[in-house]
């Protein structure tokens, strides 16, 4: 039973990434255009990819909480059981697991994409002030 439950949350945390991912895609790529301006950024497009993929399975599929069903939580003490109840929860944990780790994932992403578009953005401001003194007439 309890491998039937470490593939099922391994599973749903799986379906859950890729819609999240799949959800995210345009608007990360998008950013990665306006801020890199090179064919690089889809290569940090794929690496923002995988490490959503990652953070969300390995947040939902929570190994150390999946222990307590195979070791008792004390000495002379059976392990829990897996029951219909205990199934709904751990299938719920898993996608708000996932969720929230994903959701952290892309907060640090967004927070540096942040910074750099107003980098990026100031230094095209300079740009064209300098443009524009360059063009004035004397």
């Amino acid at each position: 039973m309890f491998y039937s439950l470490l593939l099922a949350t391994f599973v749903v945390a799986a379906l859950v990434s890729l819609l999240v991912v799949k959800l995210f895609d345009k608007p990360i790529g998008l950013i990665l255009d306006r801020i890199i301006q090179d064919r690089i950024s889809s290569a940090w497009r794929r690496y923002i990819t995988f490490a959503a993929f990652v953070a969300g399975i390995s947040g939902g599929v929570r190994i150390y909480a999946l222990e307590r069903y195979i070791e008792p939580a004390k000495e002379n003490a059976a392990p829990l059981a897996l029951n219909g109840e205990r199934w709904t929860l751990e299938i719920y944990r898993t996608v708000i697991e996932c969720l929230q780790s994903i959701a952290w994932t892309y907060l640090v992403v967004f927070a540096f994409a942040l910074v750099a578009y107003v980098v990026v953005k100031n230094a095209e401001l300079r740009q064209q002030r300098a443009k524009d003194k360059s063009a004035a007439p004397d």
